[in-house]
């Protein structure tokens, strides 16, 4: 017998007819609204398609390029999409370095306007994880061994 999670119809996917028994003792009990006469459509989005055979997915460069800026890994914009993360680096690589640049740029920018402005432990912070920042800077001139003098 197939599954009626995987059966899909012109009028939309099949749904099931109860909502999932919820254990109330531990979550707040929570209904599913039924809908009115509920409309579904078609979306046709433009993108690169990457995949072969039935894994074949088109995926928008735009909507890399902007989970890409939030901070998103490859991990979570792989799974956005399901894909596979070597797949979204050979297809998107130039989009992801180009997204966390600009990133890195707001960062800055947002560090130096808002330093002098309010609390700027959340900036230092992220300037840590992201950019690398440390509190102890180093010069590598320093680093080098001194001169013998005989």
């Amino acid at each position: 017998m197939e599954n009626n999670e995987d059966q899909v119809t012109s009028e939309g996917p099949v749904l099931p007819s109860e909502a999932p028994i919820q254990d109330t003792d531990k979550y707040p009990t929570w209904e599913y609204p039924e809908r009115r006469d509920p409309k579904w459509g078609e979306v046709t989005k433009q993108g690169l398609i990457v995949g072969r055979g039935a894994r074949q997915r088109v995926i928008p460069p735009d909507d890399v390029y902007r989970l890409a800026t939030m901070g998103c890994p490859d991990r979570e914009i792989a799974e956005w999409f399901d894909i596979s993360e070597s797949t979204l680096r050979y297809n998107f690589s130039s989009y992801l370095t180009k997204a966390r640049s600009q990133l890195k740029q707001r960062l800055r920018q947002a560090q130096l306007r808002v330093a002098f402005e309010g609390n700027p432990t959340m900036l230092i912070w992220l300037g840590k994880q992201i950019l690398s920042q440390v509190d102890t800077p180093y010069n590598n001139e320093d680093q080098q061994p001194l001169p013998w003098t005989d």
